[in-house]
């Protein structure tokens, strides 16, 4: 009954009998750019889960956890621990204001989202040399089309 869900990938060069399934691929896939996220994102001292985090706030100083959760596509629960974790290292800081927690950048933050920015373009330039500028721009665009549809 599931035989023909083994023998989708009609490539030439697939290297498993699992390439055919898209949730295979997909986290493949998610594992190779995290990989090489991480190695560009390394001058930074930070992974790129820290580098997305800190942009994100440098970019809207006094941003809510919420509304970071959204950008990042990442759990609150998650988002909170990232944030107590650089909070910690003093990139960012929390302000309470009754209920509403607020996250502000710090001068290190501010300072180091210089080279994090960097590190992106240099993370982009990379895979679009590796798979090709509108390859690229096309797989960004089908893998987040296909995310929303899945949400």
């Amino acid at each position: 009954m599931y035989k023909h869900l083994l023998y989708l990938c009609a490539m030439d060069d697939c290297k498993s009998k699992y390439c055919g399934c898209l949730y295979y691929s997909a986290n493949a896939l998610a594992r190779n750019m995290t990989k090489l996220a991480d190695e560009e994102f390394a001058v930074t001292g930070l992974s790129s889960s820290y580098a997305f985090l800190l942009m994100t706030v440098c970019s809207k100083p006094g941003i809510q956890p919420k509304e970071i959760s959204h950008h990042m596509q990442l759990t609150p629960s998650t988002v909170t621990r990232l944030i107590e974790k650089m909070e910690f290292k003093g990139y960012l800081r929390r302000q309470h204001t009754g209920r509403i927690t607020e996250v502000f950048p710090t001068p290190l933050s501010e300072e180091i989202n210089i080279q994090v920015k960097l590190a992106w373009k240099k993370l982009y330039l990379r895979y679009s040399d590796i798979l090709g500028k509108e390859n690229g721009e096309k797989l960004t665009e089908s893998i987040y089309s296909a995310n929303v549809k899945l949400e």
